[in-house]
C-alpha cells in the first residue's frame, strides 16, 4: 500500500514518430505513508476500498499493447493511487463529483463512507486538500501537459487514449450508473473525439461482445491548456468492465488481459496510420 519514493508520474517513451499517448491514471494501489495518515479507514477497510476503486491491471494492458503495436505508443502512468489525488478531476471542482466526496481529493469511499473528514463544501476538514493538490495534482497535470506538448512539437498531433476499468455491478458512488454496462465503454468528448476515432475503437474492441458509448462513464481526458479549442489533440476513454479480464473485486487477472492488450494494440496501430 505504501511506497517511500514511487515514480510519480511516469512517462514511458514510445516511438519518436508516434502520436498516441496511452494514459493510465487509476491502476496503482500505492499510498505514501504521509497521505495514509489522513485517511480514517483501518488497514483492512482501506484494502477493501482499494479493491473497488483501483482500475487493476490496466497498466499491464497498456504495457502489453505497447509491446505488440507496430508503432510503439507513449505511455503516461500514474504510480500512485487515486486515493491520493484523482488527476482527472478539477482541483476547484464544485459539481456533482465533489457532492459525493470525489473531487480532486476524495473524502468519501465508493460506498459513500468517510475516507477523510470533510467540511460542508466536501473538502478535507484538516486543510490537507490544498497540500495534496499542490504536491500531487498540479505536478501531475503539468507533466501530462508537457507530454502532450512534446508530441505536438514532434508530430503535430496527439491522440490521448485513457485506459480505465469499471465494476460489473454499480457501486453506490456512481451518479449515472443506471444505464448500460457494456463489456467495453467508450468515453467521448464532443470537441476532442472525432467520429473516425470512435469508429476505430468500436472496430478494435468489437470482439468483446459489444461496445457502448458514455455509459456508465463518459468523457475523455485532455489537459486544460488544450481543452475545448485545439483540434490537434483528440481523446477517447476506454472503460473495460472488470469481469472481462479479472476476478472482482481486486482479484487475479485472467486471459482477458491478453485479449484486451491485442485489441488496444490494434487501435494504436489504426491511430498511428492516421
Amino acid at each position: 500500500m505504501n511506497d517511500a519514493s514511487p515514480p510519480f508520474p511516469q512517462l514511458l517513451p514510445g516511438a519518436p514518430e508516434s502520436s498516441v499517448l496511452l494514459h493510465v491514471p487509476h491502476a496503482s494501489r500505492v499510498i505514501p505513508a504521509a497521505v495514509r495518515s489522513g485517511i480514517v479507514l483501518d488497514d483492512a477497510a482501506l484494502e477493501r476500498e482499494l479493491d473497488h476503486i483501483t482500475d487493476a491491471y490496466t497498466d499491464r494492458v497498456a504495457e502489453l499493447a505497447a509491446e505488440r503495436s507496430t508503432v510503439r505508443p507513449w505511455r503516461f502512468v500514474n504510480r500512485l493511487s487515486r486515493l491520493v489525488v484523482d488527476p482527472e478531476r478539477f482541483p476547484d471542482e464544485r459539481e456533482e463529483m465533489l457532492a459525493v466526496g470525489m473531487g480532486a481529493v476524495y473524502t468519501r469511499t465508493t460506498h459513500r463512507e468517510v475516507l477523510r473528514p470533510a467540511d460542508r463544501e466536501g473538502l478535507p476538514l484538516d486543510g490537507s486538500g490544498r497540500s495534496l493538490v499542490d504536491d500531487y495534482f498540479r505536478p501531475y497535470a503539468a507533466a501530462m501537459t508537457d507530454a502532450v506538448t512534446d508530441r505536438l512539437a514532434a508530430v503535430g498531433r496527439v491522440v490521448v487514449v485513457d485506459v480505465h476499468s469499471y465494476p460489473t455491478e454499480r457501486l453506490p458512488y456512481e451518479l449515472h450508473g443506471d444505464g448500460p454496462r457494456p463489456p467495453v465503454c467508450l468515453g467521448t468528448d464532443p470537441f476532442h473525439t472525432p467520429a473516425d476515432l470512435l469508429a476505430a475503437a468500436e472496430e478494435a474492441f468489437a470482439g468483446f461482445g459489444g461496445t457502448g458509448v458514455d455509459s456508465p462513464f463518459g468523457g475523455a481526458y485532455v489537459p486544460l491548456k488544450y481543452y475545448g479549442h485545439d483540434p490537434r489533440v483528440s481523446a477517447l476513454m476506454i472503460e473495460i468492465r472488470r469481469d472481462v479480464y479479472m476476478a472482482e473485486p481486486g482479484g487475479a487477472p485472467g486471459p482477458g488481459v491478453d485479449a484486451l492488450a491485442e485489441a488496444l494494440a490494434r487501435l494504436v496501430d489504426m491511430l498511428a496510420g492516421g
